[in-house]
C-alpha cells in the first residue's frame, strides 16, 4: 500500500513547482512538509534554471486551510508544547524566507486560504486568486491570534481592513482579497492550467500574468469601505465596539452590519482580540522578520495558556461552539498581561541570512 507524499516537489520547464497534497485535510500544512519545502527553496534560488516558483494545492476545496492546529492542541494537552512550538519556529522561519525569496514566487490559490496557506502565500510577489478563493485569519475563534506575518501584512492593508479581518475572522472572495491587496491578481479557475503552463514555458512574469488576469469588480465590501475604515481604525477593541454599537442603535445603511459585526466580535476570546489589536499596532513599524519574532513571543505564551486549548476544545473537538474564555470578558483582560506576551523569550526566533 502506498502512502501519497503530502508535498509534491517539482521542476518543469523554467518553473519550480510545490503542490500541497493532503487534499482530504484541506491541505493543512504540517512540520513535515515545512521541512520539505524549506531546503527546495533554498536550492531553487540557487538553481539558474529555475526563474520562477509556483505554489498550488491539490483538490479543488483548498490552497491550505491553514495549520495542522489539532496536532499542536494535541501536543500541548499531553506535555509536549515545546515540540508544538517547534512547528511554529520552522513555519514562521519558512515565512520568513519567501518574503525574500529572490526570484518570482507565484501563489495560485483557488480554494480555501487560511492560517498557514496565508503565510505561504502573503509573503510572497505574486498571488493569484481564482473563482473558488475564500480567505480568512479565523485564530481569534480558536483562543489564537493571526500569525504567520498577520502582524506585518494585516496593519498594511488600506482602511483598517486588516484590523477588521484580524478581529471578526471574516470570510472573503477574491474581489474583496483583490481590492485590498491580499490577492495582486485574480484569473478564472478555468484559466489557471493555462496560466501555469505559461509559467512553467519561461518569459516575464508579470507579462504573463497581465494576459490572463481579469478585473473582479468592486467585492461586496467596497459599500462599506469608509465605515470600516472609521470604526476599526480606533484605537482599541473596545473603542471599536462602541462605534460598532452606535451606528447599530442609528441605524441607516450599516446598522445591521455594524450589530452583526459586533456580535460576532464579542463571541471571540477576549484575550486573543486584544492580542490581535496589540499586533496591529506594533506591526505597522516592523518589517516581517521582526513581525515573526514577536509571533513567537506571543505564541509562547498562548501555547502556556487557557484559551487556545478551550476554542480548539470548542471548535474542532467537541465541536459544541460554547467556548469558556478566561477571562470571559473584555473588561476583565489585563493590559499589563496583553503587553507581557511580547517580551522577548529565552529562545528566540532565529531567522536565515539573507540569501543563505
Amino acid at each position: 500500500m502506498t502512502t501519497e507524499p503530502e508535498v509534491l516537489l517539482e521542476e518543469k520547464g523554467a518553473a519550480g513547482i510545490i503542490t500541497l497534497n493532503r487534499p482530504k485535510a484541506l491541505n493543512a500544512l504540517n512540520l513535515a512538509m515545512v521541512r520539505e519545502i524549506l531546503p527546495r527553496l533554498r536550492a531553487w534560488a540557487k538553481d539558474p534554471a529555475i526563474t520562477r516558483v509556483i505554489i498550488k494545492g491539490a483538490g479543488e476545496k483548498a490552497f491550505c486551510a491553514g495549520g495542522d492546529v489539532r496536532s499542536i492542541y494535541d501536543l500541548g494537552l499531553s506535555g509536549r508544547a515545546e515540540e508544538a512550538l517547534g512547528f511554529f519556529r520552522e513555519e514562521y522561519v519558512l515565512n520568513d524566507y519567501i518574503g525574500s525569496f529572490p526570484k518570482p514566487y507565484v501563489a495560485l490559490i483557488d480554494g480555501i486560504c487560511m492560517g498557514g496557506g496565508f503565510g505561504l502565500s502573503a509573503h510572497g510577489a505574486h498571488r493569484v486568486a481564482g473563482d473558488r478563493y475564500l480567505f480568512a485569519m479565523p485564530e481569534v475563534n480558536i483562543g489564537l491570534f493571526p500569525d504567520v506575518g498577520g502582524t506585518h501584512v494585516l496593519p498594511r492593508l488600506p482602511g483598517a481592513f486588516g484590523v477588521f479581518l484580524a478581529l471578526t475572522g471574516t470570510r472573503i472572495r477574491a474581489a474583496e482579497a483583490h481590492a485590498c491587496g491580499l490577492a495582486t491578481d485574480v484569473v478564472p479557475s478555468a484559466a489557471f492550467p493555462a496560466l501555469e503552463e505559461a509559467l512553467v514555458a519561461g518569459g516575464d512574469v508579470e507579462r504573463i500574468l497581465a494576459e490572463h488576469r481579469i478585473d473582479p469588480g468592486p467585492g461586496t465590501f467596497a459599500s462599506r469601505a469608509d465605515f470600516i475604515a472609521d470604526t476599526f481604525g480606533r484605537p482599541d477593541v473596545p473603542a471599536i465596539l462602541a462605534a460598532l454599537d452606535d451606528a447599530a442603535v442609528a441605524g441607516g445603511e450599516h446598522g445591521e452590519f455594524a450589530a452583526a459585526t459586533a456580535r460576532e466580535v464579542r463571541l471571540r476570546s477576549p484575550t486573543s482580540l486584544c492580542i490581535a489589536m496589540e499586533q496591529m499596532r506594533r506591526g505597522r513599524a516592523l518589517d516581517l522578520g521582526a513581525c515573526l519574532k514577536l509571533e513567537l513571543r506571543v505564541v509562547t505564551r498562548v501555547m502556556a495558556g487557557h484559551d487556545f486549548y478551550e476554542g480548539v476544545r470548542a471548535v474542532l473537538v467537541d465541536r459544541d461552539n460554547a467556548p469558556k474564555w478566561q477571562p470571559s470578558k473584555l473588561e476583565e483582560v489585563d493590559s499589563a498581561v496583553i503587553a507581557a506576551h511580547f517580551d522577548p523569550i529565552p529562545n528566540e526566533l532565529e531567522l536565515l541570512a539573507p540569501g543563505a
